[in-house]
């Protein structure tokens, strides 16, 4: 199994029995050991992974971190847990902060068995620093984070690899979080600066005060935008591009005596979304659609017992998708089919009931 097929598998793990993860030790066991077996360690060979692991440190006796991994005999990384639930950004690290110091360890770890804070000493050396270079989210995470995690498996796991990379990953991660900052609540120092480029009268306070709310809206519509022509650049691709092989066009199958059933535009789009969404875990050739009077069916495995969804496009006023949970239906309204995007995580939750 792919190590992001194994990460979904840990993270369903923790939806499943979230109602019963209520401690730290539990929060260890149910997601903590079976993230370092994905990547590659083994949690009860204590030669790799040791629990517990105590150092003095100066008039400190006996404290102990939670785990410490151990490569080719050396100390690499101190592991401290939280319970799940537990705000890592606003959560003290003590232990971690102090051992990290007087022992040979290069990277510290703050989790709470779904988010992992991954530290190194990037700013000062031998001393831990405050901000975490990587944040890996077990609910939400992409092609690029799985890459990054990839670094710390048993078997590709290099400290000067992941140093010479750690530090502009850092400042690229602290940049996006600015500028999603900046648009969902952009500061007056921007909003004059944005307005100085189209606006060449004074820029008065009231002058920003008006221009505040235009700013913020044109750059949510600025994203939305991107996405949607991102979204018509890959559907082009699939239906435009004569020059490279193609594969089948998708064609709806039907029920006997229903051939008058027309799979539309539409429904070919947003099943291609779906096929976009899903493709980070499973092949996506497993997934199919099937077209009937009343709604079309988006299966996984062709199976009409393992709906992933349902389009309800037939009406002309409204547009609807039919979500499954426990196998009973959810119908949401929608305004365009790239609103898809938008339950990610309801579609990936569904196929993973199937696994």
């Amino acid at each position: 199994m792919e190590l992001g097929d194994k990460l979904s598998s840990i993270a369903q793990r923790g939806r499943d029995q979230l109602d019963h993860i209520k401690t730290e030790e539990a929060t260890k066991t149910a997601l903590v050991m079976p993230l370092l077996a994905a990547l590659g360690y083994d949690p009860f060979d204590p030669r790799e992974v040791v629990p517990e692991f105590t150092a003095d440190v100066g008039t400190k006796k006996g404290e102990k971190v939670d785990y410490a991994i151990r490569k080719d005999d050396e100390l690499s990384i101190l592991i401290e847990c939280k319970p799940l639930g537990t705000d890592l950004a606003n959560t003290q690290y003590s232990q971690l902060f102090r051992y990290f110091g007087c022992t040979e360890a290069k990277f510290a770890i703050l989790t709470n068995g779904l988010k992992y804070r991954f530290y190194s000493d990037l700013d000062a050396q031998n001393k831990l620093d405050s901000r975490p270079f990587f944040i890996f989210d077990l609910e939400d995470f992409n092609d690029g984070d799985v890459e990054e995690l990839r670094k710390f498996t048993k078997p590709n796991f290099d400290v000067e690899a992941i140093l010479s990379t750690a530090n502009r990953l850092k400042y690229t991660n602290l940049a996006k979080r600015a500028i999603e900052e900046t648009i969902k609540e952009p500061p007056e120092e921007f909003v004059k600066f944005i307005v100085s480029r189209f606006y060449e009268g004074r820029h008065t306070r009231q002058v920003v005060d008006e221009f505040m709310p235009i700013v913020r809206e044109a750059g949510k519509l600025y994203i939305k935008e991107q996405v949607a022509q991102r979204l018509k650049g890959a559907l082009a691709r699939n239906y435009v591009d004569d020059t490279i092989p193609q594969p089948e066009p998708v064609q709806a199958q039907l029920a006997p005596e229903q051939d008058d059933i027309v799979t539309t535009q539409e429904e070919i789009d947003a099943y291609n979304i779906v096929r976009s969404i899903l493709s980070e875990v499973v092949d996506v050739s497993r997934i199919a659609m099937r077209d009937a009077k009343s709604y079309c069916a988006i299966l996984l495995d062709d199976n009409n017992r393992k709906p992933l969804c349902r389009l309800h496009f037939n009406t002309k006023s409204i547009k609807r998708i039919g979500f499954f949970k426990d196998k009973q239906q959810e119908l949401v309204d929608i305004e365009s089919v790239s609103d898809l995007f938008k339950y990610r995580q309801k579609l990936i939750d569904t196929l993973q009931e199937y696994s």
